[in-house]
C-alpha cells in the first residue's frame, strides 16, 4: 500500500517497513554497491600517471568497468571483500530509512489533514525536508562505511570511526553532509515519482503487486539517478580516503571542479552503470518488500484491535 492512501498506520509503521524493506534490498545487491563506489573514487590517471603505466588495464588498483572491478577484487583479495563493510552499510540504510520514511509519513500524513490533495512540487518539498532530518542524523555511519568499501584493510565499523575521528576529529563524522543535504533531491524526486507514476498507472488498484511495485520503484530511482550522478560522485570522493599522492578536496564543489576539469562528462557519471543497476534494484525490491511489509502490519494490527474488543466483550 501506499502512502498516497489512507491507511491506519502511524508514522513508525510506514518506518519500520522502510527500514526492514532497505535491508533486504541491499543484502541482496551489495556487491555491486562495493563496485560503484570503487570506480566513483578512482582518478583517471594524469601526466606522470600515465607514464608510469597507471591505469592501463592490467593495473590491480584501475578498474575500467563493472566486470573489470569485479574480478580485479575477487582475484585480489577473495569473495568476501565483496562484503567488505555490509553490517555499517546496513546499519546506515536501516537508520536512513528508518529516519526518511517515519519523517515523510509525519509530514505527509499532517499535510493531508489540512490538504487532501498533494501537489507534484509539494511533494517533492515533503520528499526534501524529509531526506534532509534524515541524513543529519545518520550521515556519520554513511561516512564510516564509504571508508570501508573504499579501503582495502577489513576494518570494523568502531576501528573505523575511530581512524576517521582521528583524521578529522569528531566533525570529521559528518563530511559530505552538504553533498548530502544536496542530494536529498534523489529520495525527493524517486518518492515523489514513485507517487505520481501510481497514481497514473495503476489509478484504479487500491493494493499494488510485488511486481507493480517492483517497477514503479525501479523506474523513479533509474530517472532520479540520473539526473543526481554528478553530486553522487562528488560526494562519495569527499567521503572516502584519498590514495598517496592524489588530491583530498574540501568541499563537494571543489571535488566536481576537479571531475570537470581533468575528467570531463564521463567522470562525472563515472560508475553510472553499477549506480543505476544498483539503484533499480535497491529500490525495486525495497518497495516490493516494504508494501508487503506495510500490508502485513496492518492485517497484525487489525488482528490486535478484533482481538482486544473479542476482549473487552468477553469480560
Amino acid at each position: 500500500m501506499s502512502l498516497s492512501k489512507q491507511a491506519p498506520l502511524p508514522a513508525w509503521g510506514y518506518a519500520l517497513s522502510g527500514a526492514a524493506g532497505a535491508v533486504l534490498a541491499n543484502t541482496i545487491v551489495y556487491p555491486l554497491d562495493i563496485i560503484k563506489t570503487k570506480l566513483q573514487v578512482q582518478k583517471i590517471p594524469i601526466r606522470a600517471d600515465v607514464e608510469k603505466g597507471a591505469g592501463e588495464r592490467g593495473d590491480d588498483d584501475y578498474y575500467e568497468d563493472t566486470a573489470d572491478a569485479f574480478l580485479k577484487i575477487y582475484r585480489k583479495h577473495g569473495l568476501f571483500a565483496l562484503y567488505n563493510g555490509l553490517p555499517g552499510a546496513l546499519l546506515g540504510v536501516a537508520s536512513t530509512n528508518f529516519a526518511y520514511f517515519y519523517w515523510y509519513g509525519f509530514l505527509r500524513s499532517s499535510y493531508q489533514r489540512k490538504i487532501t490533495n498533494i501537489s507534484t512540487v509539494m511533494e517533492l518539498i515533503i520528499g526534501a525536508a524529509a531526506g534532509a532530518l534524515a541524513q543529519i542524523f545518520t550521515i556519520p555511519v554513511s561516512v564510516v562505511t564509504t571508508r570501508q568499501q573504499t579501503s582495502d584493510d577489513v576494518s570494523g565499523l568502531l576501528q573505523t570511526g575511530r581512524e576517521v575521528i582521528g583524521e578529522d576529529g569528531i566533525t570529521g563524522l559528518w563530511r559530505g553532509l552538504k553533498a548530502s543535504l544536496v542530494l536529498v533531491v534523489n529520495p525527493a524526486i524517486t518518492y515523489g515519482m514513485y507517487q505520481r507514476f501510481r497514481e497514473l498507472i495503476f489509478k484504479n488498484k487500491v493494493h499494488l503487486s510485488a511486481y507493480d511495485s517492483f517497477f514503479l520503484g525501479a523506474l523513479s530511482k533509474a530517472m532520479a539517478t540520473i539526473v543526481s550522478q554528478p553530486l553522487i560522485v562528488s560526494k562519495v570522493m569527499l567521503q572516502s580516503k584519498p590514495k598517496s599522492g592524489e588530491p583530498r578536496h574540501k568541499s563537494f564543489v571543489d571535488a566536481l571542479i576537479y571531475l570537470a576539469k581533468y575528467e570531463g562528462i564521463r567522470g562525472l557519471f563515472k560508475g553510472i552503470g553499477p549506480q543505476i543497476s544498483k539503484g533499480i534494484l535497491v529500490q525495486g525490491l525495497l518497495f516490493m518488500f516494504k508494501d508487503q511489509l506495510e500490508l502485513l502490519i496492518i492485517l497484525l494490527f487489525r488482528f490486535l484491535r478484533a482481538s482486544q474488543k473479542r476482549f473487552i466483550l468477553m469480560k
